[in-house]
């Protein structure tokens, strides 16, 4: 198992960033005839994460999300880090290619 940190680059300043999971989601519900008092703390999926990133980085999320699958997938570590997991060389290989190809200089994976 290879693992990478994600660098993207900020839309605003253009500094490398990666997107870390500050806290959970807290999820809870309003009801029409009582009051529910119940709520849910979950961390954010890989996927998700990266897709909440839309607007603030330079490329297309949903792309690299979908470029990201096709030779692994993203994850958050310790509930807190984004990092994407492949299963051999050969893959990571593949997927800096088509990250290179797809973002350039826009999107950079970092050994971990």
């Amino acid at each position: 198992m290879i693992r990478a940190k994600i660098w993207f680059r900020c839309a605003a300043m253009h500094d490398p960033v990666t997107p870390i999971v500050v806290r959970p989601a807290v999820i809870g519900w309003d009801a029409k005839k009582r009051e529910v008092g119940l709520t849910i703390d979950r961390a954010f999926k890989g996927d998700e994460l990266v897709l909440r990133m839309d607007g603030w980085v330079t490329t297309n999320v949903k792309k690299v999300v979908n470029t990201v699958n096709q030779y692994g997938r993203l994850k958050v570590m310790d509930d807190r880090d984004l990092v994407v997991e492949v299963e051999t060389e050969e893959d990571f290989d593949k997927l800096n290619e088509a990250l290179l190809a797809y973002f350039q200089d826009q999107l950079n994976l970092e050994r971990i």
